[in-house]
C-alpha cells in the first residue's frame, strides 16, 4: 500500500515552510508541492488538491476558502491553517485537547480547521473553567497576548529582518479598534455569550508567546487551588500541555515567550495573590508550533491515524 499524500497549498509562507520543514525526511507520507510556476494555476492546484489524500491549506482566507470549496473528490480530506472555517458548521476544530473527544473527533473528520494561535491559548486555559462551572459565561474576559513578529506573516518577518529592520519597534500593541478576527473564535470555542476583550501586540523578537487572562476570585466565586486543579485535570496525561505546579508558580517572576521555541508544547500556569484576591492565568508556547504549525502536524498525524 503506498503512503498518503499529503498536500501542502501555500507552502512558501511562515506556516506553510514550517510544516513542509517539520514533515521532511518523514517515510511513513508523501508530501505534494506544486512547482513555483504552477501556484497561481487555478486548474493545476485543483487538480493537485484532487489527487491527494491529505491537503493542508496555507492560504489567506479568501483563497482557503476557494480551495476549500474546489475540492469535488470525497475521499480528500483537509486542514485549514487559514482563519476562514475556524467557527464555519461542518468543521471540526483542530485543538484535540480542547475537551473530551476533541482528538478523537479530528482524527475521524473531514474538515478539520487548525486554530489561531491566540485562541489557543486562551480556549486552553478557559475552556476547562468553563466546563467545570468556575467561570460564568458572561463573565467580562479580557486577554492580553505578545507574540513575536512572525505571528504578522511575512510583513512581520520582513519588517523586522528586512532592509529597514533597524526602524522596526521594539513593541507595538494593536487590533485597538478591538475587531480582531480571532476573537469570535475565542468565544465560540471558550463558550462565552460576552464578547471577551482581546490586546495583542508583538515583540522585537521572531517567535513565542506568553499569554494572560487576569480574573477577580472573588468575583468568580472560586480561589486559585480550584482553578489550578480544574485545569490539572483536564490536561492530565496530556502530552503536549503541561499545567505548572502551583509551586513553582508561586516563585516565578517573570515568563519567557521563546521557551517552548520550535516545539508543539505549551505551559499553562496560575499565577494569584491570596491577599489581594487576584489572579493571572498565563500561557506559553511557540506561535509557530502549537499555534500554527506544529498543530497541524499534530492533527495531521491524528488524521492519519484515525482514517
Amino acid at each position: 500500500m503506498s503512503a498518503p499524500i499529503v498536500f501542502i497549498d501555500g507552502d512558501q509562507g511562515t506556516t506553510g515552510l514550517q510544516i513542509h520543514e517539520r514533515l521532511r525526511g518523514r517515510a511513513d507520507i508523501r508530501v505534494l508541492t506544486l512547482a513555483a510556476a504552477e501556484r497561481k494555476n487555478a486548474e493545476r492546484r485543483a487538480a493537485a488538491i484532487n489527487d491527494c489524500d491529505i491537503a493542508i491549506l496555507c492560504l489567506p482566507d479568501a483563497a482557503a476558502r476557494e480551495a476549500a470549496q474546489s475540492v469535488v473528490n470525497p475521499a480528500v480530506r483537509v486542514i485549514d491553517a487559514s482563519s476562514a472555517h475556524r467557527t464555519a458548521p461542518g468543521w471540526v476544530y483542530g485543538f484535540p485537547e480542547m475537551t473530551q473527544g476533541q482528538g478523537e473527533r479530528v482524527a475521524a473528520a473531514g474538515r478539520v480547521t487548525n486554530p489561531g494561535c491566540y485562541p489557543t491559548g486562551a480556549i486552553g486555559l478557559l475552556r476547562p473553567l468553563r466546563e467545570a462551572g468556575l467561570l460564568p459565561d458572561d463573565y467580562p474576559v479580557a486577554v492580553h497576548a505578545v507574540s513575536g513578529y512572525s505571528g504578522g506573516g511575512r510583513a512581520g518577518v520582513e519588517q523586522y529582518e528586512g532592509p529597514d529592520a533597524a526602524t522596526a519597534p521594539a513593541f507595538q500593541v494593536y487590533g485597538l479598534g478591538l475587531a480582531h478576527k480571532h476573537v469570535p473564535e475565542m468565544q465560540a470555542h471558550i463558550g462565552l455569550s460576552r464578547r471577551p476583550f482581546f490586546v495583542p501586540a508583538y515583540g522585537a523578537y521572531r517567535q513565542g508567546i506568553v499569554l494572560t487572562v487576569p480574573l477577580d476570585l472573588e468575583a468568580l466565586g472560586a480561589n486559585a487551588q480550584a482553578l489550578h486543579a480544574c485545569l490539572d485535570r483536564h490536561y492530565a496525561g496530556s502530552r503536549h500541555v503541561q499545567v505548572l505546579p502551583l509551586g513553582q508558580t508561586s516563585v516565578m517572576g517573570s515568563l519567557d515567550p521563546e521557551v517552548l521555541n520550535g516545539t508543539n508544547d505549551m505551559w499553562l500556569g496560575v499565577f494569584h495573590n491570596a491577599e489581594h484576591g487576584q489572579a493571572v492565568l498565563a500561557a506559553v508556547f511557540d506561535n509557530l508550533g502549537k499555534g500554527a504549525s506544529g498543530a497541524a502536524v499534530q492533527n495531521l498525524d491524528l488524521m492519519l491515524a484515525g482514517g
